[in-house]
Formats: C-alpha cells, sequence, structure tokens
C-alpha cells in the first residue's frame, strides 16, 4: 500500500495512547465491537496491527480469551498483507495458530509478520503476536482475494 493509499484508507489518531496509530477507514461493526482495532507503519516500513484487550475480551482466569486473540490474529493477516492487496478486498479462507503465552487485559498486544507468497487469487501470511515483547500468538494464514 502506497503511502497515498495508506492515507486513502487508515484514519491517523491524533491523541491518547494510541496517537500515531490509525484505524481502517471502512467501518466494520464486529471489530468495532472486538476490538477496536488499530494499524501504523513501523519505523522499519512494515505494517504492524494494535489492539488493547479489556476484561470483555477476557475468559474466567482473567486472561484473554483464545477467540479474541484469534480474531485479532485474523485481522492482523489483513493488515500485514494490505501492502500487497492494495484496494483489493478479500476474505479469509485459512487461520493457523499456536498460543505461545497467556495475554492478559489493559497491556497493548501488537501484530507484525510478512506476506510470504502472492498469487492473484490467494495471499499466504505468516506473523506473531506479542505483548510487552512476550510472544503470544504464532498464526498464519490465506487470504482470498476477490474479483472486482
Amino acid at each position: 500500500m502506497s503511502a497515498d493509499a495508506f492515507q486513502n484508507h487508515v484514519t491517523i489518531v491524533t491523541e491518547g495512547e494510541w496517537a500515531g496509530w490509525g484505524r481502517w477507514t471502512m467501518h466494520v461493526p464486529f471489530e468495532q465491537h472486538a476490538g477496536p482495532f488499530y494499524i501504523r507503519r513501523h519505523e522499519d516500513g512494515d505494517l504492524q496491527a494494535g489492539f488493547m484487550p479489556i476484561e470483555r475480551n477476557c475468559r474466567h482466569g482473567g486472561i484473554v480469551h483464545g477467540g479474541s486473540l484469534l480474531t485479532f490474529a485474523d485481522y492482523s493477516l489483513f493488515v500485514i498483507s494490505a501492502d500487497v492487496m492494495g484496494d483489493q478486498d478479500g476474505v479469509t479462507v485459512s487461520l493457523n495458530s499456536e498460543f505461545l503465552s497467556p495475554a492478559v487485559p489493559h497491556k497493548r498486544l501488537t501484530a507484525r509478520g510478512k506476506v510470504t507468497k502472492a498469487g492473484k487469487r490467494m495471499i499466504f501470511v505468516q506473523g506473531t503476536m506479542e505483548q510487552e515483547g512476550r510472544p503470544v500468538l504464532a498464526f498464519s494464514g490465506i487470504i482470498a482475494v476477490m474479483s472486482s
């Protein structure tokens, strides 16, 4: 995603704990309910996803529910692949994960990764989710690019 495309699809937050991060301009109600989730271009040029889990994202033991982590991982597939996808839309056809350590509420989760293969119809992605530098989840997935 070029700098212009990034500006066209992301609204940058200017205040608070997410200052410098952005939100997709396309409103997705489920992502609002599950997140909110954020995106930014890291100083090394890669795109990065962010999420601050709260109590509603937790299971009874006070740790972040695996379903919340997987929802954020699914969102992260699209953040990681945004430069490759450009203005195309897509859907997740596969999401695999390995839980590495528990995540706790009120501490920022971030996800980064790489596109391992990009064809005309399928994009393959690998990523890692971290909290305070500790790996929480390794994930990979496949996005099917939707025809216009």
